[in-house]
């Protein structure tokens, strides 16, 4: 077999020629990047930057295949200025130090500042991004790094604060379809299959690239690979050839990064803002995602408490059972309670009354301190505790009427706090009243308590719902009586 010379990887129209068809089609100038409009158009800063020659320290932020890299790669290119380049992921500290030690040099002897490019810059631990700190603040290195993780959590805040962060959204279908088309139009290797794309196809394509041009380029070349000639010697990428590939559709997400922490917090206001369907589809993103259920379980169970409290306490013992359930079963049967949990949540009467009497109570024993337990409240388990009179004034409320009897529960000085202000929603309403009956001079001021929530929710009871969502229930239970679990289609009749 005939092998290339030992010399052929250093020609770089070879390299181009034998790279991934992403790499061959990597932009070449600004005017040839797709899908990042507010960063390429005439009069943006990076285009200014490179425009006047007054280049700054730069963190791109974007999901994969946004093109980070690529912009990186064209101001390095157009620049002119020493260039280097490091993955942190394969680098340390050592690393940097040659670079820095290079960039010194360079300045010192020709004048010329460099740049670095860290891809994955996240990847590096804070000594490693301290050590960046001095070289980029005294103008020695300009920096351009990329990251696919919230810099405001990855990247020191020091380093940060001397970079512009420019931030990359997923490439949109017709950025997609305009990259695939430049991709069959200009590619040599594709134009020798003469390979094409079917209409029917585009759409399917997108949607298996998920926002991701390099994971678009891929899904192209692999289709073009296993597409077979036709007649004419055309190579038709449908979608057949699509599925051939066996590259099923793959979410965007990342366990430890934005996307586990947005979906989530969608499924959980979803759950608040009683929107069962809204969040079952969330809860399907997360689970398609590869989300830990335990996690999902957990925080729905947080959720049961902090906004549904007594409202609906039931929610609670649900979502308890659902934890344990979701810990006992594993996917994919865990979905299931899971989405039991989540519906019946989001379809409970809210209160965080419970929520913020807590947080209001811990406030106030953080300024008071340690006030004095009320000597009728202490406990006598000792002769000299009971000589010093701890529990002698103590009431029992179950030897009264109505098992209550007004006495003082409180330190002295704090006889007015109240903190537990219960809502007028589902069971809580009835905790209220009960309440309201005992002391009657916490709840003096009736509904007006909620002036500063939000009485519009709630000022006409149960028919508030008059005017909620009705065209998800406008017919009622006929509208499951079409769907593929209804009596109507079951042979069992």
């Amino acid at each position: 077999m005939n092998r290339p010379g030992p010399d052929l990887f250093h020609r770089p129209e070879e390299r181009r020629r034998l790279a991934p068809l992403a790499e061959r089609m990597r932009a070449r100038s600004l005017d040839d990047v797709v899908g990042q409009p507010e960063l390429t158009a005439a009069g943006s800063p990076l285009r200014r930057m490179l425009e006047t020659g007054r280049l700054e320290s730069v963190i791109f932020w974007g999901p994969p295949g946004s093109g980070k890299t690529t912009l990186a790669r064209l101001i390095m290119q157009e620049s002119g200025a020493e260039s280097h380049a490091l993955n942190a992921v394969t680098s340390g500290v050592g690393e940097l130090r040659k670079v820095f030690e290079a960039a010194e040099a360079a300045l010192g002897l020709h004048g010329r500042r460099s740049l670095l490019f860290i891809d994955e810059i996240h990847r590096y631990n804070k000594a490693q991004q301290d050590a960046l700190l001095k070289s980029v603040e005294d103008g020695t290195l300009t920096l351009l790094a990329a990251t696919t993780e919230n810099p405001g959590f990855e990247i020191i805040p020091a380093l940060l604060s001397r970079c512009h962060l420019f931030t990359l959204s997923p490439l949109d279908d017709a950025a997609l379809l305009a990259l695939a088309e430049r991709a069959l139009a200009r590619d040599e290797w594709l134009a020798s299959l003469g390979a094409e794309l079917d209409e029917a196809a585009r759409p399917r394509l997108c949607l298996l690239a998920g926002g991701d041009a390099r994971r678009l380029l891929q899904l192209l070349e692999m289709a073009a690979t296993v597409a077979r000639p036709d007649a004419g010697g055309r190579r038709r990428i449908g979608l057949a050839e699509l599925e051939a590939t066996g590259q099923g559709h793959r979410l965007p997400f990342d366990k430890g990064g934005d996307q586990h922490y947005d979906q989530i917090s969608a499924l959980i206001k979803s759950v608040r803002g009683s929107d069962a369907d809204a969040a079952i589809y969330w809860l399907a993103r997360l689970l398609e995602g590869g989300e830990e259920p335990r996690f999902i379980a957990r925080r729905l169970l947080i959720l049961a408490s902090e906004d549904i409290g007594n409202a609906a306490p039931n929610g609670l013992v649900l979502a308890n059972a659902c934890f344990e359930a979701v810990h006992k079963l594993g996917l994919p049967e865990a979905m299931y309670p899971l989405a039991q949990c989540a519906a019946f949540l989001a379809a409970q009467p809210k209160s965080n009354r419970c929520a913020a009497a807590i947080l209001e109570a811990r406030r106030v024993v953080r300024a008071r301190g340690a006030d004095p337990v009320p000597v009728h409240l202490r406990n006598a388990p000792t002769r000299l505790a009971r000589e010093q009179g701890h529990g002698a004034d103590y009431q029992y409320p179950p030897d009264h009427e109505g098992s209550f009897v007004r006495q003082a529960y409180l330190p002295e000085g704090l006889a007015d706090l109240h903190v537990y202000r219960p809502s007028r929603h589902g069971l809580e309403g009835r905790l209220r009243d009960y309440l309201a009956s005992c002391w009657p001079e916490r709840f003096a001021s009736g509904p007006e308590r909620f002036a500063s929530g939000e009485p519009e929710r709630f000022a006409s009871g149960p028919e508030r719902f008059a005017s909620g969502e009705p065209e998800r229930f406008a017919s009622g239970p006929e509208r499951f009586a079409s769907g593929p679990d209804s009596n109507s289609n079951r042979g069992d009749s």
